[in-house]
């Protein structure tokens, strides 16, 4: 059986930075946790969304992104850095990946029980993270979105738990929706 875990867990507060000559507020800036966090229907303990009608709420309580993708990114755009939580992740996770995900798959985390919702569709401020405002269509045509989760039961969770499959969903994976969106731009 693949081993599935979660490598780093980061968490962020609105910051406000200067971009194109005017002041932004961003939360895409996130830094490591060390040990247990709470994790609640609306995130983890410690981490905010500058912008709620495009991040967070309910149904994008936590973002995902798989560590598998980091080595591609460095090898395409070297020029950057990739820490874990370079793309504004809540979870760096390991063994989970876009096209094995379908919308309504629940995951266990610790304690933390979560239904992924959707992948994730990056504004400008992903930009502003790598200082290059190409990064935004880089990621998007990279096709390595990592997904939203809804918290369905509230816990804690630490880096090093491992990721349980609990349930399957039929229907589309995260890939797929990834696909759809990329051929109407």
């Amino acid at each position: 059986m693949k081993m599935r875990k979660i490598l780093s867990v980061q968490v962020g507060q609105p910051k406000t930075v200067e971009f194109k000559g005017r002041m932004v507020t961003t939360s895409i800036f996130k830094s490591a946790v060390r040990g247990p966090v709470a994790v609640n229907n609306l995130g983890i303990t410690g981490d905010s969304q500058s912008d709620l009608t495009v991040h967070g709420g309910v149904l994008k309580a936590v973002y995902a992104y798989p560590a598998e993708h980091y080595d591609w990114w460095r090898d395409q755009y070297p020029q950057f850095d990739y820490e874990y939580g370079a793309f504004g992740e809540n979870l760096t996770i390991f063994g989970l990946v876009e096209e094995e995900l379908n919308v309504g798959d629940l995951l266990k985390m610790g304690s933390v029980v979560f239904r992924v919702t959707q992948p994730r569709f990056p504004c400008y401020k992903l930009g502003i993270k790598f200082n290059n405002p190409k990064m935004t269509a880089f990621f998007h045509f990279s096709k390595k979105s990592g997904f939203y989760l809804e918290v369905l039961e509230e816990g804690i969770l630490q880096a090093n738990d491992e990721i349980v499959l609990v349930s399957k969903q039929e229907g589309k994976t995260i890939a797929d929706l990834v696909e759809k969106q990329i051929t109407r731009s």
